[in-house]
């Protein structure tokens, strides 16, 4: 089974910052961290490689700083990772990330599973996984607390509206995964001595032979306005005393502020 991990690197929370002039993520000089949600999805990769065999390769977008988070992956197991790094690349949105990634995993010339974090920390929009299924032209799960594969046939549990569905599939599929699948194990000192000295392949925009209209700022049309932090809001009132007491107060206060 050849399994594809698509991770990304991100900044730590902490400290994003924004320029000013494009309305993007300033990643250069920035420390990154894997997506948390990308590293359950390497696990249940590495876990389905030690079940049925094959090979794990894991793919990221970003820029050279990115290859750090391509040697924590590869020492956490991963048996190959590439890097796709081109200025070109720049400012990409969900859409022509997908495609860039999706032009990767076909160079890749086959694939049996694609799997993806269901969503990014730093955007949270949870739209690269389906639009690189989109773009490869297979089928998709996503939401996966837990997933099976038995030859050809795959079967997922997912999260819904406060229920888990069963849903069954065909290989080859990409899934998204939740925190809830697996807890991600720790690099292995051999797994980091190897990572250490790996030489990481880079993929440019001309070797993926990507349309340079459907990538970077000029292939996303998701154009954002403004980035601003918004004001501190009022501070809040803590009440005390029996909870009858509390209740009454309560209402009374909101009945003061017309909320009820």
């Amino acid at each position: 089974m050849r399994v594809v991990v698509c991770i990304k690197q991100v900044p730590d929370t902490t400290e994003i910052k924004i320029d000013p002039r494009t309305n993007t993520l300033k990643r250069e000089g920035v420390k990154g961290i894997i997506n948390p949600y990308d590293k359950n999805a390497l696990e249940l990769a590495l876990q389905l490689r030690e079940k049925h065999g094959g090979k794990v390769t894991v793919l990221s977008m970003g820029p050279p700083q990115a290859k750090e988070a391509l040697r924590e992956a590869m020492a956490m197991g991963a048996d190959e990772v590439i890097l796709i790094s081109d200025r070109a690349f720049g400012g990409s949105d969900t859409l022509a990330t997908s495609y860039t990634l999706a032009r990767a995993i076909e160079r890749l010339q086959g694939f049996d599973l694609v799997l993806l974090g269901k969503q990014a920390i730093d955007g949270d929009t949870g739209q690269v996984g389906p639009g690189v299924a989109e773009h490869l032209g297979i089928g998709q799960v996503t939401y996966a607390r837990l997933v099976e594969v038995e030859g050809s046939r795959v079967k997922v549990h997912r999260e819904g509206e406060g229920e888990v569905h069963l849903v069954e599939g065909e290989l080859p599929l990409l899934i998204t995964v939740t925190e809830e699948i697996n807890k991600p194990r720790y690099p292995s000192v051999r797994g980091m001595l190897r990572a250490r000295k790996a030489e990481i392949p880079v993929w440019s925009a001309e070797d993926l032979g990507v349309d340079l209209n459907r990538i970077g700022l000029q292939g996303s049309p998701t154009q954002v306005k403004k980035v601003f932090t918004p004001p501190a809001g009022p501070g809040g009132e803590i009440l005390e005393g029996a909870p009858e007491q509390v209740a009454a107060e309560l209402v009374e206060k909101l009945k003061e502020m017309r909320a009820i």
